[in-house]
């Protein structure tokens, strides 16, 4: 999912305070010449259409700087939310281009009833909901589905049982638990009523 979104470059001595009372959010891009980085601000409505589709080191963002001559694939590396009001009010980009893999977290979707849930009354356990991989920029997922249709009571599924996208590499120990169905539960209520019945017998 590629999002593209327009900045413009900070005015030197500028305050942050005072750009976000015009309705601007202060923002740097890095990676794109070195070490040197790019002082930027982006309109608030337009940060507060970008959060609702991206997140932070997964979502790859074409930058576009109108009044300098760059234009490029960037990702997400830092969010600052201000504590009190709970708005975002700092923002950190990395350009991708040139520096090979990245390192970015994907979501995972489990899809599917499993058939311990369906027919024998178990719980789907989801041990982890997002998975840090390692890929190209053009690479990165969306989302990883795994299906977990087969899966019976007791039976659970690794890092290794799971079908990743050419060009995406996991970062994670291969025996690393992801799901698993587990036996029905039995809650307090029926847990004494059993003991009552046995009781009696």
């Amino acid at each position: 999912m590629a999002i593209t979104v327009e900045s413009q470059k900070r005015p030197e001595g500028s305050k942050p305070r005072a750009l976000r009372r015009a309705g601007l959010i202060p923002a740097n891009l890095y990676g794109h010449k070195g070490t040197e980085s790019i002082s930027l601000t982006i309109e608030a409505k337009t940060v507060e259409r970008l959060l609702k589709r991206a997140s932070v080191n997964n979502t790859l963002i074409e930058l576009n700087i109108a009044d300098a001559p760059w234009r490029g694939k960037t990702l997400l590396r830092e969010l600052q939310i201000h504590p009190a009001k709970g708005t975002p009010y700092h923002l950190s980009f990395f350009a991708v281009a040139g520096h090979g893999d990245t390192t970015v977290g994907v979501r995972l979707r489990f899809v599917g009833t499993a058939i311990g849930v369906k027919q024998e009354g178990g719980v789907l356990d989801t041990v982890i909901s997002e998975l840090q991989v390692s890929c190209a920029p053009e690479n990165i997922p969306d989302v990883i589905e795994i299906d977990v249709s087969n899966l019976q009571i007791g039976d659970s599924l690794s890092i290794s049982d799971i079908p990743f996208p050419e060009g995406v590499t996991p970062l994670a120990e291969s025996e690393r638990l992801v799901v698993s169905v587990l036996p029905p539960q039995i809650s307090a209520e029926d847990a004494g009523t059993e003991t009552e019945t046995e009781a009696a017998s």
